[in-house]
């Protein structure tokens, strides 16, 4: 893909060009400043840029080398670096080996299952994948099932250093075998005079209330009205009660023993379609000169970065961003990911490239310029990998996180970005007579969230545009 890429750098750096002339002279249009002051938001707030994907003058050019948080936004590098570096067709392997012989149904040792970092591993396709070893004539394991996540060699992460929050599945720690991104479904539904509870996935060993108690009055904050106690990763309890009214409702948790949570749901499940385990699952290592029984594929990088991009999946974009360092060094780890992206930009863009914390946007520490922004926009715009690239942003008013706006609907592929004091957009307009601009707004403020009507009125501005 090396031709490609510097063909395209070479597009793009022309069409850029034209956007670098123009910057200073360009100001806020009027709707937009109108509904900055609505909102209460300094000028000095906000960094914008709009301009032609095609080249030639920026429309709209405020701040634009003044480097932002640009929270989820930063997924755009991580996404387009992943397709231009690996390719729209790239898969993860989870290689699945065994020490011993099979005979009548019975494993006379240990299974293992290799993490390659697949970032969609989630328990339907676990439920595949341990079908497909069933297939191989394995029922009964009178080993253990090993678990090798090896293959990342990041630091334990505390789940609530960033904000607090440890039980937010938006806080889940990327992991070589990520399963199910290590949360759990609790479900709750009015049944019978009281709530009944199920759980998916079962987790070995860990028990949940059957019911609580039905309360009248309004749902309101039901999670809270729950009194949960998850204080014992192994038996967790409801203090509380659950309004009728709400009907049933879905509680997504982060499971408060992230390390042991893979171990507990490989073992259940391995229960569930009726395999027999003597042993344990448990974290190791896969022996030296086993070769694999199967390999089990993950779906297609671009269908992995439409999750990543419209539904901003943390976790799924820090598996890609190491996954980086893993394809190219050997081994996933953070700083490697970080110097694979900065070389990537380099060679691509030319000059200082932006700040990267975890490839995320879930930092303090990242930083970028709408300039940078806009490159990258344009980039992907002139590239052949174009069609996987937009197709992952959310489309204005129809899905992922922009799905519930009833304003401008279908004029916009946007990838949206918050955390408190950050609220970013950046993406495509659909403009007049077939034209497209690119689009970046970036609010770091105290009242960042307010920056919402005035995006909406540059949206609309910049439909207009011919």
């Amino acid at each position: 893909m090396a031709a490609m890429q510097r063909a395209t750098l070479r597009l793009a750096c022309l069409l850029f060009a034209g956007l670098v002339d123009a910057a200073a002279a360009q100001g806020l249009p009027p709707e937009f400043e109108q509904a900055l002051a609505a909102a209460q938001l300094p000028r000095e707030a906000v960094t914008v840029l709009v301009a032609p994907v095609e080249g030639g003058p920026a429309r709209v050019a405020h701040r634009i080398d003044v480097p932002v948080n640009p929270a989820s936004v930063a997924k755009l590098a991580t996404t387009f670096a992943g397709l231009e570096l690996l390719g729209p067709s790239y898969t993860w392997s989870t290689p699945v080996y065994v020490d011993g012989p099979v005979r009548e149904g019975v494993l006379q040792g240990n299974l293992y299952l290799q993490g390659q970092g697949d970032p969609k591993l989630v328990v339907e396709r676990l439920w595949l994948l341990l079908r497909r070893v069933q297939g191989l004539g394995i029922r009964r394991i009178t080993g253990d099932i090993v678990l090798d996540r090896s293959a990342f060699a990041i630091p334990a992460r505390d789940p609530a250093a960033f904000d607090g929050e440890p039980l937010k599945p938006y806080n889940a720690s990327p992991d070589a075998l990520l399963v199910n991104f290590k949360t759990v479904a609790v479900t709750i539904t009015p049944q019978a005079g009281q709530a009944r509870i199920r759980t998916e996935p079962a987790l070995a060993g860990v028990q949940w209330p059957q019911a609580v108690p039905l309360a009248n009055g309004d749902c309101g904050d039901w999670p809270t009205a729950l009194r949960a106690d998850f204080s014992n990763p192994m038996q967790f309890r409801f203090a509380g009660s659950f309004p009728a009214a709400c009907g049933e409702k879905t509680w997504q948790i982060a499971y408060p023993d992230p390390a042991s949570y893979a171990a507990r749901a490989v073992a259940a499940l391995w229960r569930e379609l009726g395999g027999e385990l003597a042993g344990q699952a448990r974290d190791g290592r896969v022996p030296a000169g086993l070769k694999p029984v199967l390999e089990w594929s993950s779906p297609p990088l671009a269908e992995v970065i439409r999750d990543i991009n419209k539904y901003s999946n943390n976790v799924m974009a820090q598996q890609l961003f190491l996954t980086l360092s893993l394809r190219e060094r050997g081994s996933g780890t953070w700083e490697g990911s970080r110097e694979v992206l900065r070389n990537w930009w380099r060679e691509r863009f030319g000059g200082e490239p932006p700040t990267t914390d975890n490839g995320s946007g879930l930092s303090r520490g990242e930083s970028i310029t709408a300039r940078q922004l806009g490159q990258l926009l344009q980039a992907a715009w002139a590239s052949p990998l174009m069609p996987d690239f937009v197709a992952s942003l959310p489309a204005l008013g129809l899905d992922g996180t922009l799905r519930r706006v009833r304003q401008n609907v279908g004029l916009a592929h946007l990838k949206t970005g918050s955390l408190n004091d950050v609220t970013a957009y950046a993406g495509y307009v659909h403009g007049a007579q077939g034209r497209r601009y690119l689009l970046v707004a970036v609010a770091n403020h105290a009242r960042s969230s307010a920056v919402r009507p005035a995006v909406q009125a540059l949206i609309e501005w910049t439909a207009r545009q011919p």
